[in-house]
């Protein structure tokens, strides 16, 4: 059953425009890859799903509701949980305090997030500002989780980290793929730890789909057409 279907968006930052035409859709439990070279869209077309920008046309469906003229508190209650770009923990909150600002009654609570990531347990009453990147990384994730969402939006959620806090994320979000059936959209530019979560791929150029598929489909000349440097 699809859960969010995004048909032929457009968007603009004042003036100039982002996105022309993007198009994609999530099943439910699915996890959808969102690829492109830098500044082609993807964090964009993260913002419009969110309603943190608005569209210019196109449409918007989640569990059937249609998002397109929805202010982003009531979008995050239908059950979109993001996980943003740069991660913007509250720095002056505790750990504690970051998970529980936001919380949801469901399946997803503090003993969950710890079991997740135990790191975040023995940090809980340390303020955000004190946390390594990667301990905010997992902050930002559990907080999402914390909102029970339908869908995890995850948005660059690995750049800039050590590659063994890399894997630690990895790790994560290939357990909830495989224990929670969450539908997932990860943007991220790792084909390699990519292909091994995510079931479909979506390209985005210029600010249009111009690719989607079975994420096993992605050969070496897509993946040179629209991913290469």
């Amino acid at each position: 059953m699809t859960l969010l279907s995004i048909t032929n968006i457009a968007a603009s930052y004042g003036a100039t425009q982002a996105l022309f035409d993007v198009s994609l859709d999530i099943a439910e439990g699915e996890v959808l890859a969102l690829m492109g070279r830098n500044g082609m869209g993807k964090s964009t077309t993260v913002k419009t799903l969110c309603r943190l920008l608005p569209t210019s046309a196109g449409s918007i469906s989640f569990d059937g509701h249609d998002l397109t003229r929805l202010p982003a508190f009531k979008a995050a209650r239908l059950g979109l949980g993001l996980v943003p770009e740069g991660r913007r923990c509250f720095p002056n909150l505790s750990v504690a305090e970051n998970l529980t600002a936001a919380a949801r009654a469901g399946h997803w609570d503090l003993p969950r997030v710890a079991s997740l990531f135990p790191r975040l347990e023995e940090r809980r009453n340390q303020s955000a500002a004190s946390l390594s990147g990667g301990e905010q990384q997992m902050l930002a994730i559990g907080r999402a989780l914390m909102t029970n969402p339908r869908l995890l939006i995850l948005d660059e959620a690995t750049e800039g980290l050590a590659p063994i806090v890399r894997q630690e994320i990895w790790a994560a979000i290939a357990s909830l793929k495989r224990d929670t059936g969450l539908a997932i959209l990860v943007v991220d530019k790792s084909l390699k730890e990519l292909s091994q979560i995510a079931d479909r791929a979506t390209i985005l150029e210029r600010g249009s789909t111009v690719w989607t598929g079975n994420i096993t489909a992605l050969d070496a000349d897509i993946t040179q057409q629209f991913l290469g440097v």
